[in-house]
C-alpha cells in the first residue's frame, strides 16, 4: 500500500545516487528514521536538492510505500538551515555528534516525537544560544540516553540510598548506578566521579544553569556518558565526530 505523507524531518546524511539523484537519511517527526531518494537532486536548478542537506530542518511530502526500502521525496520546504552552526567549528562538531547518535543508535521507522523535538531544539540552541556548545551537547546527550532507555542513576547511592551526594567523591557502576564515598570502598567501580563532575552532571540532568563552566569537566562528562553507553551497547565505539574535529 502506498500513500502520500507530510512530515517534518532533520537530514542526517546525503549521498549521490546514479547520475542525477541523491539518497538521504532522514529522522522524521511522525515516521522515525528512513531513507529516501531525491530524483534529479544533483541538478543545480533543483530546489529540493539544494534544500535537503545534512542538518537542515524541513517540511517534506513523501510518496511512501511500506514494502519499499527507499521512499520518494516529492517536495521539500526549508524550515531552518541553522546558518550559525555552519560558521562555527565547535557548534558544527557537536551538531554532527547529535546527528551521529541518531544515525547509529535509533531504530529504523521507530517513532519518537519527544526525541525529534529534542533534536530540533538542540540544533536551534546551537544556532542561537550563547551557552558553550560542549555544554549544550552534554544536555542533549543525557536526554538522549534517557530516551534510549539508559537513564543515568544519579539521585541516590545505590547501596545505602543516601541522596545528599554533592560534596564528595563518588563511584559509578554502569549496571547499578552511583555509590557514595562510604559505600564505594566495597563496590566494583566502572568510573570514578569526583564532586565537580557529579555536580556538573546533576546540572545537565536537571537543566540547571551552569554559572562558571569548566570545559575540561564538560568534556569529561561526555567521555563518561560515551563509556556508559558503550557498556550497554558494545557495538558503540564512541562519537567519531568529536574525535575528527580534535
Amino acid at each position: 500500500m502506498s500513500e502520500i505523507i507530510k512530515t517534518e524531518a532533520v537530514v542526517l546524511s546525503k549521498m549521490n545516487y546514479g547520475d542525477t539523484s541523491n539518497i538521504v537519511s532522514l529522522f522524521t517527526k511522525d515516521y522515525g528514521k528512513f531513507s529516501a531518494i531525491i530524483k534529479g537532486g544533483r541538478n543545480p536548478k533543483s530546489k529540493m536538492g539544494n534544500a535537503i542537506d545534512p542538518l537542515n530542518y524541513l517540511q517534506l511530502i513523501v510518496y511512501k510505500k511500506d514494502n519499499r526500502e527507499i521512499q520518494i521525496i516529492s517536495n521539500a520546504d526549508l524550515i531552518s538551515y541553522y546558518p550559525k552552526i555552519k560558521e562555527d567549528l565547535d557548534k558544527l562538531k557537536y551538531s554532527q555528534a547529535v546527528i551521529e547518535l541518531l544515525k547509529k543508535l535509533t531504530v529504523e521507522h521507530e517513532v519518537n516525537v519527544r526525541l525529534f523535538k529534542g533534536v530540533t531544539r538542540i540544533l536551534s540552541l546551537f544556532d542561537s544560544s550563547n551557552e558553550t556548545a560542549v555544554i549544550l551537547f552534554g544536555r542533549f546527550f543525557i536526554f538522549f540516553l534517557k530516551e534510549l532507555g539508559y537513564e543515568l542513576q544519579l539521585s541516590h547511592c545505590a547501596v545505602c540510598g543516601r541522596t545528599n551526594l554533592l560534596e564528595e567523591d563518588l563511584s559509578y557502576n554502569y549496571e547499578i548506578g552511583i555509590f557514595c564515598s562510604k559505600c564505594r570502598e566495597n563496590q566494583f567501580e566502572s568510573y570514578f566521579i569526583n564532586s565537580e563532575l557529579f555536580n556538573y552532571l546533576i546540572c545537565l540532568k536537571n537543566s540547571k544553569k551552569i554559572e562558571k563552566p569548566n570545559i575540561i569537566i564538560a568534556e569529561k562528562a561526555i567521555v563518561f556518558m560515551e563509556r556508559f553507553l558503550s557498556y550497554h551497547i558494545p557495538d558503540f565505539k564512541g562519537i567519531q565526530a568529536i574525535q575528527l574535529f580534535k
